[in-house]
């Protein structure tokens, strides 16, 4: 498939895992991609993985807006457009108990995952505008149901209420703006504890944890033509843990 052909995409948190594979299918999908994070040598890999002509590392931290204003005037003075945001940056970075959690707590789990997110949309906007492009921004099943983690799951579900309403706002501009919620998804963020995903994985319906590739097929789906007429919509990606969970481990079961 080529729908990106023509078209600039600019990823935060694309220095790996779902950030890399979401830059991955764009550019093989004949886009352009501004990849962005805070190590710039993995961004710099990334980008010259997908080669020159297609890809541009700039080193964003999201909860800087001078960084984000930085990063999508370099795109589009590179490309001469921008058509799409991935929303990508974000981190579980509370540990205190909720009851527990202190002001500065909340103000660094929100400003990255949320208002970092805000940000981008903002900066963005004027060029999204013009093309008619549109917004992806990943969520969280955490920001749609209680499974811990208090104020990353707040963060999330605020991004969800934030995506909705710039959908409303913007419609009528042909900008749109929709939501991929993954499940728990391989990443380098769990290399650190070995045998948590095998066991997570017996929670999920359809019997394993999630790929990055998974999540980025569903990001290169609400963010070409295919889905032109959606908007506001948040797309769960979970092997069917909102369901509920499997304890029974019922896909083993035959018959």
């Amino acid at each position: 498939m080529q729908r990106f052909e023509g078209r600039v995409a600019l990823v935060t948190a694309g220095a790996q895992g779902i950030g890399a594979a979401v830059a991955r299918r764009i550019a093989a999908e004949r886009g352009s991609v501004i990849v962005t994070d805070l190590q710039q040598d993995k961004i710099d890999a990334v980008a010259a993985e997908l080669g020159p002509e297609h890809a541009l590392a700039v080193r964003v931290d999201v909860t800087q807006r001078a960084d984000i204003d930085a990063a999508v005037a370099a795109g589009v003075e590179r490309f001469g457009r921008l058509d799409v945001v991935v929303n990508n940056a974000g981190a579980c970075i509370v540990t205190s108990p909720p009851e527990e959690t202190t002001v500065e707590e909340w103000h660094r789990q929100l400003d990255l995952t949320l208002i970092g997110a805000a940000q981008c949309i903002q900066a963005a906007l004027p060029h999204l505008l013009e093309t008619r492009g549109n917004v992806v921004t990943i969520s969280s099943v955490n920001g749609l149901a209680a499974f811990g983690n208090l104020e990353y799951s707040a963060a999330k579900a605020g991004q969800v209420a934030m995506t909705q309403n710039f959908a409303a706002r913007h419609a009528a501009n042909g900008v749109r703006f929709n939501i991929v919620a993954p499940g728990t998804i391989r990443t380098p963020n769990w290399d650190n504890q070995p045998g948590t995903l095998e066991r997570l994985a017996t929670m999920y319906p359809l019997g394993r944890v999630g790929e990055s590739e998974d999540i980025a097929a569903a990001v290169a789906f609400l963010a070409s033509d295919d889905a032109a007429w959606i908007t506001g919509l948040t797309l769960p990606v979970e092997g069917g843990i909102l369901l509920g969970p499997n304890p029974l481990n019922l896909t083993d079961r035959k018959g």
